[in-house]
């Protein structure tokens, strides 16, 4: 498929952190409309809450699935708290995660449609296990190509 190929991709993503804050991990799963993975990848934050680690898996997933060429995107996450926060029915209040919000919110402007749907641990599951395992291994994990780079900020805010 050429990057372009997708109109409707599904984005699950999650962050987590052992502490509050505590070390961090942050982790998405791209699909397309047919259920295949296009790509995946979860990377440690370091010290971090874990609505920032939310966040950041958002941001990330967003990126990607920009950089993948996605039209329109349904994402899929467990944190109530963010998907309430994106679709507007909670300010946010954190100054810290402002920046994330508004950076996530500019990223959503370029697709042509966008979905936000909070669904329960267990269907996050692929999420949340790289977002372990990045926790786990202090380190990047899944797809290789998937670039790690940390565009909107070189330091986790609280």
């Amino acid at each position: 498929m050429s990057q372009t190929d997708f109109d409707w991709c599904v984005l699950n993503t999650d962050g987590g952190s052992r502490g509050n804050p505590g070390p961090a991990g942050a982790a998405f799963v791209l699909s397309s409309s047919d259920g295949s993975v296009i790509c995946s990848a979860g990377r440690y934050l370091g010290e971090a809450t874990n609505n920032f680690a939310e966040y950041d898996a958002l941001v990330w997933g967003l990126q990607v699935a920009l950089a993948r060429g996605c039209r329109a995107v349904e994402i899929r996450m467990d944190s109530e708290l963010i998907v309430r926060q994106m679709t507007g029915i909670y300010r946010v209040k954190n100054e810290g995660l402002r920046p994330l919000f508004v950076q996530a919110q500019s990223h959503i402007d370029r697709f042509d449609e966008v979905r936000f749907v909070h669904i329960p641990r267990e269907e996050n599951a692929d999420a949340d296990r790289l977002a372990n395992e990045a926790m786990d291994t202090r380190s990047a994990v899944g797809d290789r190509e998937v670039p790690n780079e940390r565009s909107f900020t070189q330091r986790p805010l609280f």
